[in-house]
């Protein structure tokens, strides 16, 4: 009997939701992602994901954000903010590719963020490599713990707590975050913080990595100061605050 690949072995435990509104779509990726040995179901409205999803949570979901009724900004927005599916991965695909309509799917907590027309194998590959990132299997931790004074980063758990109260951070802003202090008082540019959280086939802007870079100063309060901007290059994670 022929052995699947190792991927494929994965894949045959991983269920997707794919909501789009285009049955043409849907059955295209579900027909891909069969293929490729993943569970799958579907949604063709935001209302329709949010009742499959509260019954039963995927490991992944392919959004769409024109959606009728409830759109797919709203949709992220909702499995954000509530404590299951905080931690859903998502990977927004759309035909809004504007800058400004990508930096609104990054700031809700997507994952990655794929454009129409699109590749089924590349959005095969997307989700594969979101999947990776969010399995403990798969994480090659140098040290579990991060400490700076009373701020603790914890690379196997994905969170980061401020005087042992939990951070609420989204998937990328943690991940900026631990790059970032990993390596204190280095300068990285802009495409370096990118290629190292999404990878060097991620398409987006410098003014995205800049929203997460907000976000984080918000949240992390009087620990904001440990990020600094280096002016012409990019940023840097103080080894100790300025």
């Amino acid at each position: 009997m022929k052995v699947p690949p190792k991927s494929d072995l994965r894949a045959a435990h991983q269920h997707i939701l794919v909501v789009d509104d285009e049955p043409d779509i849907l059955e295209l990726i579900r027909h891909n992602l069969l293929r490729s040995g993943f569970v799958v179901s579907t949604a063709e409205s935001g209302e329709e994901a949010l009742q499959k999803i509260n019954r039963q949570p995927p490991q992944l979901v392919v959004l769409d954000l024109m959606l009728p009724g409830i759109d797919g900004l709203e949709v992220a927005r909702r499995l954000k903010t509530h404590p299951r599916t905080a931690g859903l991965p998502i990977v927004m695909l759309t035909a809004k590719g504007e800058e400004k309509d990508v930096v609104a799917g990054l700031e809700t907590g997507a994952d990655d963020y794929v454009t129409k027309p699109f590749s089924p194998q590349i959005l095969v590959a997307r989700i594969r490599t979101v999947l990776r990132r969010n399995d403990p299997a798969e994480e090659k931790v140098e040290e579990p713990i991060i400490r700076f004074r009373d701020l603790k980063i914890d690379l196997r758990k994905h969170r980061a707590f401020l005087d042992d109260r939990s951070v609420p951070l989204t998937y990328t802003e943690f991940h900026v975050l631990a790059f970032l202090a990993r390596r204190p008082g280095w300068a990285f540019t802009r495409a370096q913080i990118v290629d190292a959280v999404r990878g060097d086939t991620y398409s987006v802007t410098d003014r995205s990595v800049d929203v997460q870079i907000v976000g984080l100063r918000k949240k992390l309060g009087p620990y904001a100061k440990f990020i600094e901007t280096v002016r012409g290059v990019g940023y840097r994670f103080r080894d100790r605050p300025g």
